[in-house]
């Protein structure tokens, strides 16, 4: 029989104590569950601000176009007016082109406007004393003031820095229409007249509307950020979805 000293059944159970604390070390170790990675960043891409919309024909952002009567129509100076007052505003507007249509190609406007008035004096005096009798019939015998008011109104409306190459452009057609009405033709004239110069203004204040609903759409987009500049944004963003991506500036 093999005999074992007390320092050697020491040193035995030292070893098995030992091993037993390895074990349970390493039991420990495979229950530790490391942490995910981190996801990767977005990916992201570059995408260009737009410049601002700017009004038409270079009008001031604070212009506030008529509004539209229940008739589809601008509710301006020229509608909705007697026979009498649509030949007497063709008049104010035909001497706004005469005085303001400068350009050498608006020449003949001047040269037709002075022809009109020598042709049809006694339309347009008749026409006046019409006017007249409508505003006192209105406003009794304080109706000078108000209705010089309203021809201020239409001598601007006509004037207006933004239309007034179309309005030139319209009112030489116009005039040259003008030369060819006999004595007696003028108020038949002015009511198909007028409403053609009309046009002109028709479609910028449908082209200012459609400035300021654009205008509207890009502040709801792009508001705080710097017109034409790119930005970097992700690419699941409402901008990159809206935008079309551009190469790294």
């Amino acid at each position: 029989m093999v005999g074992y000293s007390v320092k050697t059944a020491l040193g035995a159970a030292a070893l098995a104590l030992l091993l037993v604390a390895q074990a349970a070390d390493a039991s420990k170790r495979k229950k530790i569950v490391l942490p995910p990675p981190p996801p990767p960043a977005p990916a992201q891409v570059w995408v260009f601000v737009p410049w601002k919309p700017t009004p038409p024909n270079h009008a001031s952002p604070l212009l506030n176009p008529p509004p539209v009567g229940t008739d589809g129509l601008r509710q301006t100076v020229n509608r909705n007016i007697s026979p009498a007052q649509t030949t007497w505003n063709l008049r104010s507007g035909f001497n706004v082109a005469a005085l303001n249509c400068l350009d050498p190609k608006h020449s003949q406007i001047l040269v037709n406007y002075k022809a009109f008035l020598r042709t049809h004096a006694k339309a347009l005096r008749a026409a006046n004393l019409k006017v007249d009798a409508e505003w006192r019939a209105r406003y009794g015998a304080g109706f000078v003031r108000p209705r010089e008011k309203f021809m201020t109104e239409v001598y601007n409306h006509f004037a207006q820095p933004p239309t007034l190459p179309a309005f030139c452009d319209a009112a030489l057609a116009m005039s040259i229409d003008a030369r060819k009405v006999k004595v007696g033709g003028l108020d038949a004239f002015a009511k198909l007249a007028l409403p053609s110069l009309e046009i002109v203004f028709d479609d910028f204040y449908r082209r200012y509307d459609q400035y300021r609903a654009d205008l509207a759409a890009w502040d709801a987009k792009w508001t705080g950020q710097t017109p034409g500049t790119h930005i970097l944004v992700p690419v699941s963003s409402p901008l990159a979805m809206a935008a079309s991506p551009v190469a790294q500036p």
